[in-house]
């Protein structure tokens, strides 16, 4: 069985979110090992921060990503570059990781400034959900019905129609 592990930067404080991710996590569990590691966001106090603060920030996020990554699972950052994929490419990318061995992924959604490049270096793939700009407690719940999707896909289920 495939271990999904989503690593966040903030936690779920409202409940409509917390609840809507509750679902597709115990949906999940027919799937897949399904983890989810939330980490604090560093905190920066300028309202107008430079660069460089910004920077030091996403250094430090950065580290503690990395740190929550499993061993030998594939990192999947989620950022504005990164690739689209259809629910059915999604799904594919988990079968073809299965098949080859390395089933094991680790999906990360940065804070609300993002990813150290770091993190998106260290990433297999590069994910994007859309060209548009979501809040990050949304596309966290947003990927967690993809990833469910994506594995009802494989298993054939009529969720996927």
């Amino acid at each position: 069985m495939q271990s999904v592990t989503l690593i966040a930067v903030g936690k779920l404080n409202e409940a409509y979110f917390s609840a809507a991710a509750a679902e597709y996590q115990k949906r999940l569990a027919a799937f897949c090992r399904f983890r989810m590691v939330e980490l604090p966001e560093e905190t920066i106090s300028e309202k107008n921060a430079s660069d460089a603060v910004i920077s030091k920030a996403l250094e430090k996020e950065g580290d503690a990503i990395l740190a929550a990554v499993p061993k030998g699972a594939a990192l999947i950052a989620l950022c504005i570059e990164g690739k689209l994929l259809s629910s059915e490419q999604l799904a594919a990318e988990f079968s073809r990781r299965a098949v080859a061995g390395n089933g094991d992924v680790a999906f990360v959604i940065g804070s609300s400034h993002g990813l150290s490049p770091r993190v998106k270096s260290a990433a297999a793939l590069r994910l994007s959900m859309s060209p548009m700009t979501f809040p990050h407690k949304l596309a966290r719940v947003m990927l967690l019905e993809q990833i469910y999707r994506a594995f009802s896909i494989n298993a054939g289920t009529k969720y996927h129609k």
